[in-house]
């Protein structure tokens, strides 16, 4: 497809909290005939089964986050050198619009579009407003937000943004139909262990040991898959086979809705997109927000969850095998909890959040859309600021 106003560049990279958004968006825009290309970095590439048969553009991109002076000429350097390849790409392309899912590897790409004066939208994953996002607040057509709450949006740009959620690939939202598992004090528990797509050394730490001290009844009826860093994963095979836990250890889950929908708890960082496959579906999860993190923001991802119910945080600091442990009984054994903190959980989910944010590009670049409701997500129908 040709038609000009159809044509939607995606700029994401980096991670994959920046990655899984964005390919779920341009599934979206691709359901209604749009015309999407990815524009990413290196890094972008490694991700299996994101933006299969759609085209990529890698591009020189920077972060100034280490190297001190050196390392801050090198990221506005490499920056100048992307939007300069960003422009030309633009040029021959002519998208209608495009849309950022922030970290230093979409801004070349926003520069480039600001500079030609292409509609922009930007979408912030966490509860914080990242800093290319900041950088770039005050110059896009429309901020999207996933939480009600989003620390470091300044006031004055209230009226260009919309809270639609955070994507979630369209095979997770399905699972929000479905029942959560059949739990009972003589059925199989099933925990699913994630570190976010760069995995956890504190998971692989502390979690098979955790287990281990869990009474022998609870201890006999576990089912674990776990992802693991690849340096960790071999011991921590070892250390299940010796435990007899059934368990499954890899360094990358490429079935994630297939595990999320046999999960009775899920055991995690606090990554927005952990967290919005997790309040789309209804699981319950604890939670140990990564403490490096950029202004603190998994702690505030995790918040809201923690407070409506739905999940348990337990900072790093106090990540030990035997407070993992006692948290692991407290909702395991105590009859209907687990059932309750994933109902709870759910009722903060976002399901249709691709599909709101595909249809805000799509209004931005003057083209055709479809409306869909789910229901029980009538939110999902949002404004784009004017």
């Amino acid at each position: 497809m040709t038609d000009g106003n159809r044509h939607v560049v995606i700029a994401a990279g980096g991670t994959g909290g920046h990655m899984v958004p964005a390919h779920a968006v341009a599934h979206a825009l691709m359901a209604q005939d749009y015309e999407v290309t990815l524009v990413t970095d290196d890094r972008g590439l490694r991700f299996p089964g994101l933006f299969d048969g759609i085209p990529k553009h890698v591009i020189a991109s920077g972060s100034p986050s280490r190297g001190g002076p050196l390392g801050w000429l090198s990221a506005l350097l490499k920056v100048r050198e992307g939007r300069a390849a960003a422009r030309r790409l633009f040029q021959s392309y002519h998208p209608a619009v495009v849309a950022g899912f922030g970290g230093y590897p979409a801004l070349p790409a926003l520069l480039a579009a600001l500079s030609l004066r292409i509609p922009t939208v930007i979408h912030e994953q966490n509860a914080v407003l990242g800093r290319v996002n900041r950088l770039l607040a005050g110059r896009v057509d429309v901020i999207a937000t996933s939480f009600q709450e989003t620390a470091r949006l300044n006031a004055r740009h209230a009226l260009k943004v919309s809270v639609t959620g955070n994507p979630v690939r369209a095979d997770v939202a399905a699972l929000r139909a479905l029942p959560f598992p059949d739990f009972h004090e003589e059925s199989v528990f099933r925990v699913l262990v994630v570190g976010g797509s760069q995995g956890a050394k504190v998971l692989s730490d502390v979690v098979p040991a955790a287990l281990e001290m869990l009474p022998v009844h609870l201890r006999r009826r576990l089912q674990v898959t776990q992802q693991c860093r690849e340096e960790d994963v071999s011991t921590v095979r070892q250390i299940y086979a010796r435990l007899g836990i059934a368990a499954e250890c890899a360094t990358y889950i490429t079935d994630m809705a297939a595990r999320l929908k046999w999960a009775h708890l899920v055991i995690a960082r606090a990554g927005a997109s952990t967290l919005s496959e997790l309040t789309a579906v209804g699981r319950p999860a604890i939670l140990v927000p990564l403490p490096s993190a950029t202004d603190d923001h998994q702690s505030a991802n995790a918040r809201e969850m923690a407070q409506a119910g739905g999940a348990r945080v337990i900072p790093q600091a106090r990540f030990t095998p035997a407070e993992l442990a006692k948290q692991i009984q407290k909702i395991a054994l105590e009859p209907g909890a687990l059932a309750n903190a994933a109902a709870r959980a759910r009722a903060l989910g976002h399901p249709l959040a691709a599909h709101a944010l595909a249809g805000i590009i799509a209004r931005l670049a003057g083209g055709p859309w479809s409306d869909v409701r789910g229901e029980d997500d009538s939110d999902m129908i949002v404004k784009v600021a004017s």
